[in-house]
């Protein structure tokens, strides 16, 4: 959420950061909702200067035993008054509410102003492409043939863009999750956690799903509970409504979840296979820390995330995200991606956001130093989605035998396990 006095003493200086996400913006109502709510809470405070007059001028008739009717008439009628306008600014207080809900955040000034994914900027590649000679198969036909990977099974139990997984498959998954979870904790110093998998509303609305993306999430009917698209929704609700001593930051949290996303802006793109599905896996990275710190730890979060691609041997690219591709919440967002020989191509396997104080203003989420307490600034990424990272060990590791080699940093995991071959 964008502090309403920013919005109130620079709005040129709001709409030009808003309009390079080239998107249609109109401050007019906020501008509005904003002078009418000042214009009531100055009459009511007005109102409750007259009557703190007219209660003294009741007492001192009294005291003197004068007829106060008058006054207290006068008073009643203050009183009514007071209240009317009390419910105004209650209602124009939800109005604005909604208005600030629906801006997204300020693209930070090193963002790369663009209109689209086209217009992200490399910053850095690692590691060198595989080379095959043979045909390298993409990870639907490695798993099928491998026979670890039944996505007609899934259907059946479930329905589209859902996966079974047998064997060492799920084995890897498994241990994709334990590896990345005991670096990020035990080098990394990130706290572990295990939040729930659904959320209310106001962990929703606190993190920027709700109310822009509701039709993106799932919702169980006749409740107030979400299945979480991330762990980014819970993990960062932990300090909803908290004031944060200044000696802890930062806080690092890591968290390994399910998640559950409907995909209705997908129109059709990677309805096959593992890469965009309704549901996955994901290691989450969250932090809170202070405004002067949080661009370093941001770089540290994405470095961190880097690590895993590191020790796994995979190849990838780390791509800051233009402003026309930022993320509704972001402020600035890296994003890490991965090379997968199935399709010849970079996908993204992590996003690395600075949130700056959007979410913990949405989420009422401050820090104390001095007398005033500050909202702190939120950061989150993926370390990784373990999904695509099960995909890009498939397709890089794989032999010209249909097999596929293990990374020996996941055979402790693997129960020694070195390669994986056709299941029976």
């Amino acid at each position: 959420m964008i502090d309403i006095k920013l919005l109130r003493s620079e709005p040129d200086a709001v709409l030009v950061a808003l309009g390079k996400r080239h998107s249609n913006i109109d401050l007019t109502p906020i501008l509005a909702a904003d002078a009418q709510r000042r214009k009531l809470v100055y009459e009511m405070e007005q109102l409750r200067a007259g009557q703190n007059q007219v209660s003294e001028e009741i007492g001192r008739k009294k005291k003197v035993k004068e007829d106060a009717s008058d006054a207290i008439e006068a008073m009643r009628v203050i009183k009514d008054e007071i209240s009317a306008i009390e419910e105004q600014v209650r209602v124009v207080d939800g109005e604005l509410a909604q208005y600030l809900l629906t801006l997204p955040n300020m693209p930070a000034a090193d963002v790369p102003e663009g209109k689209d994914e086209k217009d992200n900027r490399v910053e850095r590649q690692w590691g060198e492409v595989p080379l095959f000679d043979f045909e390298p198969k993409d990870h639907i036909a490695l798993g099928e043939s491998l026979g670890i990977l039944d996505f007609d099974c899934a259907a059946k139990i479930t329905g589209a863009r859902f996966c079974l997984s047998k064997g060492p498959a799920a084995r890897l998954e498994r241990a994709l999750i334990n590896f990345m979870l005991d670096i990020h904790t035990g080098e990394h110093g990130y706290i572990e956690v295990l939040p729930p998998f659904m959320v209310n509303s106001a962990s929703m609305q606190g993190t920027g799903q709700l109310p822009k993306f509701a039709a993106d999430l799932f919702r169980l009917e006749g409740t107030d509970y979400w299945l979480i698209p991330t762990a980014e929704v819970p993990v960062t609700n932990i300090h909803r409504d908290e004031i944060l001593p200044e000696e802890c930051l930062p806080v690092c949290y890591v968290a390994y979840t399910p998640c559950f996303r409907s995909e209705a802006g997908s129109y059709g793109k990677d309805t096959r296979g593992m890469i965009r599905q309704h549901q996955f896996n994901k290691i989450e990275l969250v932090k809170f820390t202070t405004p002067e710190s949080a661009c370093e730890e941001h770089e540290k979060l994405t470095r961190n995330a880097e690590t895993i691609l590191q020790r796994l041997g995979l190849p990838y690219q780390v791509v800051t995200l233009s402003t026309g591709d930022l993320g509704f919440s972001a402020a600035k967002t890296y994003d890490l991606e991965v090379w997968l020989p199935g399709q010849n191509a970079y996908r993204e396997i992590s996003s690395c956001s600075n949130f700056s104080d959007f979410q913990a203003r949405r989420a009422n989420i401050r820090f104390k130093r001095g007398k005033k307490p500050e909202f702190v600034h939120t950061l989150n990424g993926s370390g990784l989605a373990v999904g695509r990272t099960f995909i890009a060990v498939l397709e890089n590791y794989q032999q010209a035998d249909g097999s596929v080699v293990i990374p020996e940093v996941l055979r402790p995991y693997m129960g020694g396990l070195e390669r994986i071959t056709p299941i029976r």
